[in-house]
């Protein structure tokens, strides 16, 4: 049961290396993306240069993308307002609320969708109970709030035990 909504679908390095593959042959049309450590380095205020190569990446390979973020303010939506794509903030994650916020606001089915994030507690918790394709990545940078470096220990707990 544990292992059904802890274990992400697919892990990869980052974003920029999804297997195109992947989303061509499971038939995905969007993405939803975790915004911190995922696309970006923790509370930046603006895209980076891996912020939008990462975007444009999913866009070449044909998805529309969402993020779906967890942050308490405007931040997100800013940030994502720059990309040009829509944002889901206070998006409770692990509830499923903000996913399907996403999906109706993009005009999608889980069965559709891929979310990409760097947090198996929230990220992939919140993709697996949806129903919708997650994909761990590895995060951005070292640097976090003490809050999510509290949590990464029993991250790694969890991907030893259910080996990934």
């Amino acid at each position: 049961m544990f292992s059904r909504i802890l274990r992400p679908k697919s892990v990869v390095a980052s974003v920029v290396t999804i297997d195109p593959t992947l989303i061509r042959e499971l038939g995905f049309k969007v993405a939803l993306l975790d915004l911190d450590n995922t696309l970006a380095e923790d509370h930046v205020t603006h895209p980076t240069e891996y912020s939008r190569e990462a975007i444009q990446y999913l866009k070449s390979l044909g998805l529309v993308c969402c993020i779906v973020s967890n942050a308490k303010s405007k931040r997100s939506a800013d940030f994502a307002e720059e990309l040009g794509i829509p944002c889901v903030s206070y998006a409770n994650k692990p509830s499923t609320s903000g996913v399907f916020r996403a999906l109706a606001l993009t005009g999608h089915k889980p069965d559709e969708a891929i979310f990409i994030g760097d947090q198996i507690f929230t990220d992939v918790v919140a993709a697996n109970r949806a129903g919708v394709y997650s994909i761990l990545v590895e995060r951005v940078t070292e640097e976090e709030l003490f809050y999510i470096k509290l949590k990464r220990p029993f991250e790694k707990l969890v991907r030893r035990i259910l080996h990934f």
